[in-house]
């Protein structure tokens, strides 16, 4: 594949600053979904910082996830296959890579990315992505390792976690997104293939939240459903879910949550508990049947979103929170990239996970198109990746002003 031209630009992105004040679906619609009741989306607050917004590397195509290394140094990768490292003198290069059994249709490619915590000592990282093997495809978590000075990336582990289906047609609910929980274990959200039964089947990976020793790619032992010759069911952490789009760890908690695209209605957001059923069961009259509620109430012990979009959908592709004094009124907020809703949504949670706000940041909201990825980086800036496709996507970084 012929490398994507990128370019570093300086300086503040320009753009409009709107306050759009805009009000949730009807609770009719909701209820008839069988969504949970959230509050109405509003302005910012009153005295929100304002935030600069800039351009750190363009020219990209369909980039999927960023990571930041302690010393500054950004990792991206994009759909289609390939990584860039951004160092922190701006430099922007590409990292070689092999990607020759890359799969990457529709949704599916190279997709989720992160670096292990000990990364400064390992130069370990991990991706989530399409591949084929002997003809065969499905969708793997991989394991490289990074020279010291970001130009080449050679795989350690290949697979680390295999057996993740993949829609071979369309690539269609491919997931994938990777985190680190605060226990230090691998976070892996998965998509359920648009097959009907994979969300419920403890015995596929295929819309799912795994939960992986990053090591050896092997389930922990405390998984909830570890058991002797138990197969894909050691891995698994959580089910019932339909495309797991981000992952997201609250500082300083234990709280883990998954953010989720819906249908044609009721987005999600999960606080994820072991062992828990979040209600996605399409089987219907036997084809995958989107009608049903994203979390079906009548599925014993479903546990409910702790937010959902309603009507229409936005879409949302990853979260992170904000964390630090530097974002004074935002600071503690769920960020959500919305790419159908071509904004950032943040939304205000207490301590339980209970949503008590919603509000689009007015820096970021339809001034950049589709968001893919959120992530707040070691540095405490948001970094913010675009999903427009063409060679139009770029790299953000967004700080308070001032």
């Amino acid at each position: 594949m012929p490398p994507t031209t990128r370019t570093l630009v300086a300086g503040p992105c320009m753009g409009a600053a709107l306050l759009i004040a805009a009000c949730s679906a009807s609770s009719t619609a909701e209820e008839e979904a069988g969504s949970v009741s959230t509050p109405p989306t509003t302005s910012a607050p009153t005295g929100a910082p304002s935030l600069e917004v800039e351009v750190v590397a363009d020219g990209l195509d369909h980039p999927w996830d960023v990571a930041q290394a302690e010393d500054g140094t950004l990792l991206l990768d994009e759909r289609a296959g390939g990584f860039t490292a951004v160092l922190p003198d701006g430099t922007v290069q590409e990292v070689a890579a092999d990607f020759g059994d890359l799969f990457a249709v529709g949704e599916t490619g190279l997709m989720g990315l992160a670096l292990d915590p000990a990364f400064a000592e390992n130069r370990r990282f991990y991706t989530c992505q399409g591949v084929t093997d002997g003809g065969d495809a499905s969708i793997e978590v991989i394991a490289w390792t990074m020279d010291d000075e970001w130009k080449a990336a050679d795989r350690v582990q290949d697979p680390l976690i295999g057996g993740i289906p993949v829609n071979e047609d369309i690539g269609r609910h491919g997931g994938c997104r990777l985190e680190f929980a605060p226990d230090g274990a691998l976070l892996v959200g998965t998509g359920d293939n648009a097959v009907s039964t994979f969300p419920q089947d403890l015995g596929s990976l295929a819309g799912k939240v795994l939960r992986a020793d990053s090591a050896t790619g092997e389930a922990l032992p405390d998984n909830p459903f570890a058991a002797p010759d138990d197969g894909a069911a050691d891995l698994i952490y959580t089910y019932g879910h339909r495309n797991v789009q981000g992952l997201a760890v609250r500082p300083g908690t234990d709280q883990v949550y998954s953010v989720e695209h819906g249908p044609d209605r009721n987005d999600e957001v999960n606080l994820l508990q072991p062992g828990g059923n979040y209600g996605w069961d399409p089987v219907g009259d036997g084809e995958y049947d989107e009608s049903v509620p994203m979390t079906d109430p009548e599925i014993d012990g479903a546990v409910p979103a702790v937010w959902d979009s309603g009507a229409p959908p936005i879409a949302p592709s990853d979260g992170t929170f904000l964390d630090g004094d530097q974002w004074a009124d935002y600071d503690g907020l769920l960020l959500l990239g919305a790419l159908r809703g071509e904004h950032v949504l943040a939304l205000r949670l207490d301590e339980s996970g209970t949503l008590t706000e919603q509000f689009r940041l007015p820096e970021l909201d339809g001034d950049y198109g589709r968001i893919r990825t959120v992530e707040q980086g070691t540095d405490g800036a948001l970094y913010v990746t675009t999903d427009n496709g063409g060679g139009s996507d770029q790299l953000l970084r967004v700080t308070p002003a001032g």
